[in-house]
């Protein structure tokens, strides 16, 4: 399950509904979805068709056009340069929607004044799914072990380009999550959660 967490102000939340309460007041969707209907190692297409149903939905609901399901290992190539894409602050012109099947990454999110003002980081885990709505400023990392298989939406493919800001936010920030959860490492020094 995600662990949600606010460095600058000590607070670490690892409880569903809580995740899900505190992520919709920002403006983040957050679900948990079932993951007993296909084999972790099953093809893309097998957990397309397992998830048909909710694939549709989804795309009903947010206007998404297409789902794929993506599969990253540390032998990837390319990883590194994937990697980096992703790991500065940026935005897209839709939503980023992720349903994580294995593996985890953790979203850093760079909220607004009006919903708080603050980075706030979302470790997903196998089960979790989340939605950044278009324009939101964040980056994504993978963790320690450099793993993630997810499904992924989109409303346009070309719509989903990272626009980065160059604040240099995300460089005060720790580039991966280690061991188990997240630990509000932050820029050299150790935020206690």
């Amino acid at each position: 399950m995600a662990v949600l967490t606010i460095s600058d102000e000590g607070l670490k939340v690892e409880a569903e509904a809580e995740i899900g309460a505190c992520l919709a007041e920002l403006g983040i969707g957050y679900e948990r979805w079932d993951l007993s209907r296909v084999a972790e190692d099953a093809s893309a297409e097998a957990v397309l068709a397992a998830y048909s149903a909710e694939i549709d939905a989804m795309k009903r609901a947010g206007g998404y056009t297409t789902a794929d399901v993506i599969d990253v290992t540390p032998e990837t190539p390319g990883l590194e340069a994937m990697l980096a894409k992703f790991d500065r602050e940026h935005t897209h012109s839709e939503d980023e929607v992720r349903f994580i099947l294995a593996g985890r990454g953790i979203f850093f999110l760079n909220l607004p004044t009006e919903t708080g003002g603050k980075v706030v980081s979302v470790e997903v885990h196998p089960g979790d799914l989340l939605r950044v709505p278009r324009g939101t400023t964040h980056w994504f990392t993978l963790c320690a072990e450099r793993r993630v298989r997810a499904i992924r939406w989109f409303q346009d493919t070309t719509g989903w380009t990272p626009h980065y800001t160059g604040s240099g936010v995300d460089a005060g920030y720790a580039p991966l999550c280690f061991g188990p959860a997240y630990l509000g490492v932050r820029a050299g020094k150790t935020v206690s959660v």
